[in-house]
């Protein structure tokens, strides 16, 4: 097993980490070992992305031997996009609590069916952190963690180090803290 296999078999159920990385494709690779773990092991995966970042996690799944195409149709793989995913519970800029509870559990119980192991990333709130939402961002990150700890599932979020533009260092260590790991750039 390698040692990026490794770290994905040895995630909690309640997991909640992130990775600040400065080469999209670093992130990628990190983004495509999580998924791939989760298909190759029969957990739902989630993925809330960028088109651009949906685009290129399935041809690299597809690359990496896995049929994308048949895991999004058995709703094995769910692939979102970021900012309509956000647009389904953002209120004046703030997440809303219970429209934010409502769909995730939607979300989990799809990719969750017959009780098994979910895995989702987010990149909601590293396009909410490149707008200047830095004050939601949190907000967001702190209802991720409540729903991750109540439905179980491991959650990634990822932030380009571009994003962090004023002040990087308190920045960074702001978004650090909300999570329950911190993983180096290149897993």
């Amino acid at each position: 097993m390698s040692e990026r296999h490794a770290f994905w078999a040895e995630m909690s159920a309640c997991e909640h980490f992130v990775q600040v990385y400065e080469a999209d494709d670093v992130f990628m690779d990190t983004l495509t070992g999580f998924v791939a773990g989760a298909l190759r092991q029969d957990e739902g995966a989630v993925v809330i992305a960028t088109p651009n970042h949906l685009h290129e996690l399935k041809g690299r799944l597809d690359a990496d031997g896995l049929d994308a195409d048949a895991a999004i149709e058995d709703d094995d793989l769910l692939l979102l996009d970021a900012e309509q995913t956000l647009a389904q519970f953002m209120v004046d800029g703030w997440p809303e609590q219970d429209k934010f509870r409502t769909m995730v559990r939607g979300i989990l119980a799809r990719a969750g069916r017959g009780g098994r192991r979910v895995r989702a990333f987010g990149e909601m709130v590293a396009v909410m952190w490149a707008k200047g939402h830095c004050a939601a961002t949190v907000r967001l990150e702190h209802l991720w963690q409540q729903m991750c700890e109540q439905e179980s599932f491991v959650l990634f979020c990822a932030y380009p180090k571009s994003g962090f533009t004023e002040n990087p260092v308190d920045s960074i260590a702001r978004v650090c803290a909300q999570h329950s790991k911190v993983f180096p750039a290149g897993i």
